[in-house]
């Protein structure tokens, strides 16, 4: 029988990330990964620390972001000084581009929306015509028809950041454990029992991570995780020069050359597939963006399922009494991978119990009649 002072159930970038919040304020954590037979949404994601577009209808979500894009900086700065692996992370401010004055005029209503609501976390924004994007950003087409740019947004490397992530865990004495498939979850007087066909492993405290297995899990401890999955599907080209320093919301030029291209939330299932009519549009779409993309060869394509609760929020929940037991929903884990490094994981080591600020974020909205 393994015991661990918190066992944290998926090894993705949102277990992870807490998980180096509870490693580095001294707690022992064992995280458990399904292995290579999940969908593994923290492998194909677009990699934005994006801030912008994030909380309409929901300010605390945009404080939450916000905060996130923040500590990202101080997290970048711990993985690199602690495992030499540099992630990649920037933050060069991020650019909405528009196709048509309806694009612009819509993404202005939105954002007048956004800022009228009471007790939002402002952002700053500019709206810019085509010559002040083409000044900015040379390569754009001629059929860009303006922009949104915000001087919070950023980008990173997500598999170096996984990477990073695990080694700061092996340096700090946790452990990962691969191919471990949770089955049951018990509650006993002391903790948790946590089993599966590998054994079985007992923890004082529970946070799971587990991305879209959350739904399966969340009940065996008494809470809830609703989600389901929305397909997104991604295009990378070969490598060439560095022409775009400053990522946009569907396009952004990696660390090491490639152009990634992302643009699709689909409806699918848990059929993790590509498919070329949505590609297609994608690629069109990229090209009138920046008419050079169309030299370049497409090397791989593939699709990764999105982690979505019924509103799109993240989920934050706890169970009412002890032995402790979190559950933690989103589909924004690059983002929010700040917030849940340097302030989530250290609040569950020290206090035992979310935030504050995350009481909005429970299932039980849900629940709340239609007027």
């Amino acid at each position: 029988m393994t015991e661990a002072d918190t066992v944290v159930v998926g090894g993705g970038i949102v277990g992870a990330s807490i998980a180096f919040g509870l490693a580095r304020s001294g707690e022992s954590v064992i995280l458990l990964d399904e292995g290579d037979i999940a969908f593994r949404a923290s492998r194909g994601n677009f990699a934005l620390v994006w801030v912008q577009s994030k909380g309409l209808a929901m300010p605390a979500y945009a404080a939450w972001t916000q905060r996130s894009a923040k500590e990202w900086n101080d997290l970048a700065a711990i993985l690199r000084n602690e495992t030499g692996i540099d992630i990649a992370h920037s933050q060069p401010g991020g650019f909405t581009l528009c196709l048509s004055q309806k694009e612009v005029d819509a993404r202005l209503t939105k954002l007048q929306q956004f800022h009228s609501q009471p007790n939002v976390a402002h952002f700053p924004y500019e709206i810019l015509d085509h010559d002040e994007v083409k000044r900015r950003l040379p390569h754009i087409g001629d059929k860009v028809v303006g922009a949104v740019f915000s001087p919070l947004d950023g980008h990173a490397n997500p598999l170096l950041l996984m990477r990073a992530l695990h080694s700061y865990l092996a340096m700090k004495g946790s452990e990962y454990w691969p191919t471990h498939a949770v089955e049951i979850i018990e509650r006993t007087p002391e903790g948790f029992r946590v089993k599966g066909g590998w054994g079985e492993i007992r923890t004082a405290k529970l946070v799971l991570a587990a991305g879209l297995g959350n739904a399966r899990l969340a009940p065996m401890v008494g809470l809830e995780a609703p989600v389901k999955p929305s397909r997104g599907q991604l295009i990378v080209t070969e490598k060439t020069v560095p022409f775009l320093h400053n990522p946009m919301v569907t396009i952004r030029q990696t660390n090491e050359g490639g152009v990634l291209i992302g643009d699709s939330k689909e409806d699918a299932g848990f059929e993790n597939v590509t498919g070329t009519g949505v590609l297609s549009v994608m690629a069109d779409r990229a090209i009138q963006m920046f008419p050079r993309l169309r030299h370049l060869n497409v090397v791989r394509t593939w699709s990764a399922l999105r982690v979505m609760s019924p509103d799109g929020f993240p989920i934050y929940d706890q169970t009412s009494c002890d032995p402790p037991a979190f559950v933690t929903s989103c589909h924004s884990g690059v983002t929010l991978a700040g917030v849940h490094a340097m302030t989530l994981g250290p609040a569950l080591a020290q206090n035992a119990r979310l935030p504050e600020t995350l009481a909005a974020f429970t299932p039980k909205r849900f629940h709340v009649p239609a007027n």
